[in-house]
């Protein structure tokens, strides 16, 4: 009965420790791709090969579910696995529909036309490639109308907080928000769109100011799996051991997770 939780580094743990909390019955299989991080500077072909092995890998952990907890391949790879690869008894979901869902204050199931919304001015937060793919903007769009999204790209920030350098990470966020502030003077709403920024959410909130509503995908991704759950229980996976895998070190990678999560963490070779 395990899901699979997939992030090409170690940023899908906030994910993973959000859907373990809410879902502490159901063990769940990380694969971190550790070996080829960052995904965000790849191109989409590239990340699209190393996201389908990666899934595979957790097929064959038991996982029939797989949850891309990594933006970079939720909008480079996505939507070309769902429409050409995933065989019909899987399912591959990504982070961007809890996040939308939350922004639009609409189900996803709700396939009524784009309506006007609360949030006018959003500023979105995510890695070079997100960013290009503008994948955010195109789902947003099949919701909401008269949204302006001004997306920043975030170059070297998931590398600082990959490589447990918080100081570089803070200075980096503070130069992206300001960044952003120059296009976006007065944003409604802030989408934190790597998994890997909200461990960095304190200091994006404090260079936003108290004022912008902050939207990170951890706990949005947890409920919204735990309703899919309760809505497809028949897509709990037969695996049934929780397990840590990574292409990277095992003990340097388990190193730093458990600095990220301050709980032990033993991966092991995938």
């Amino acid at each position: 009965m395990a899901v699979g939780i997939f992030d090409s580094g170690l940023g899908g743990l906030t994910v993973l420790d959000a859907v373990t909390k809410r879902l502490p019955e159901v063990p769940f299989v990380y694969f971190g791709d550790n070996a080829h991080a960052p995904y965000g500077v790849r191109d989409a072909d590239d990340v699209y090969q190393l996201t389908t092995a990666a899934v595979e890998r957790l097929w064959g952990a038991g996982c029939d579910l797989v949850i891309l907890a990594c933006n970079t391949a939720s909008a480079a790879a996505l939507r070309r696995m769902q429409e050409s690869w995933v065989p019909p008894e899987k399912r591959v979901l990504g982070v961007f529909v809890p996040l939308i869902e939350a922004l639009t204050e609409r189900q996803w199931g709700d396939n009524s036309p784009p309506r006007e919304v609360a949030v006018k001015h959003v500023a979105l937060f995510a890695t070079p490639a997100t960013v290009s793919s503008r994948a955010f903007q195109r789902e947003l769009a099949f919701r909401a109308i008269g949204v302006d999204v001004e997306a920043q790209s975030c170059g070297g920030v998931v590398d600082a907080i990959e490589e447990g350098d918080e100081i570089l990470a803070e200075a980096l966020v503070r130069s992206h928000v300001d960044a952003l502030k120059r296009k976006m003077p007065r944003p409604d709403a802030a989408v934190l769109g790597c998994t890997h920024y909200p461990l960095m959410e304190r200091v994006f909130q404090d260079a936003l100011g108290d004022d912008v509503k902050v939207f990170s995908q951890a706990h949005l991704v947890a409920e919204s799996l735990a309703d899919y759950l309760d809505r497809r229980p028949e897509m709990i996976g037969p695996g049934t051991e929780s397990l840590f895998l990574t292409t990277g070190d095992p003990k340097r990678v388990s190193d730093k997770a458990t600095q990220f999560l301050r709980r032990r963490i033993a991966f092991e070779a995938a």
